[in-house]
């Protein structure tokens, strides 16, 4: 018989869920709150779900506090929001990395261009201050070609990731690298939409 997967509440809506599709927060020693997306950091953790709505609702009605059973430090909405934001992407950041080390990244307009024209491309980030021209003329090209595109990252952050000077765009093909960041992405897309609405 199968074991069962544990399941977890959110702090917020009360709805249960898979362990794993929930947020999980435990608390630092100085009993500071960590948002922990690997879901690896020892302790007793608290959950929410993947939601920027749900994370600010906990903590506007200090349900961290309740949850921990006393004084949590750092638990104001804003600031976890923007602390969850900023690990998702850095994860997301990381993986490019990873790929670029495994030689699974290629830079520079032209070397992208030819990449998409002869196959082989996985995903296309396409830095967020690339001129409006070019973002188009890029993403027109991942379209035909059926890559998607990712703008996540300024040209400098993307160079930066790869231990170059500015880049424009760059190109993770097909690899194991493509399916890891585009987990990430979902999870980013959802977190961030439902701060849209």
């Amino acid at each position: 018989m199968p074991k069962a997967t544990p399941q977890r509440s959110c702090l917020a809506c009360r709805e249960t869920k898979d362990k794993g599709e929930l947020l999980r927060f435990v608390l630092a020693p100085d009993r500071t709150l960590v948002p922990d997306l690997q879901n690896k950091l020892p302790g007793r953790g608290a959950y929410t779900c993947l939601k920027a709505s749900c994370l600010r609702q906990a903590a506007q009605k200090k349900q961290f506090s309740r949850g921990f059973k006393g004084e949590v430090l750092g638990a104001d909405a804003d600031g976890l929001v923007q602390q969850v934001l900023h690990k998702l992407e850095e994860r997301i950041a990381s993986y490019i990395s990873l790929a670029n080390k495994a030689g699974k990244v290629v830079s520079g307009s032209d070397q992208v261009q030819d990449k998409l024209k002869k196959g082989g491309a996985g995903l296309l980030f396409v830095a967020t201050d690339i001129s409006p021209d070019i973002g188009e003329k890029f993403r027109g090209l991942a379209q035909l070609k059926q890559v998607p595109c990712i703008s996540l990252f300024t040209k400098d952050r993307l160079g930066e990731l790869l231990g170059k000077e500015l880049r424009s765009v760059l190109v993770v093909m097909e690899s194991g690298f493509v399916g890891s960041i585009g987990l990430e992405m979902e999870k980013y897309r959802n977190f961030f939409e439902e701060e849209r609405e």
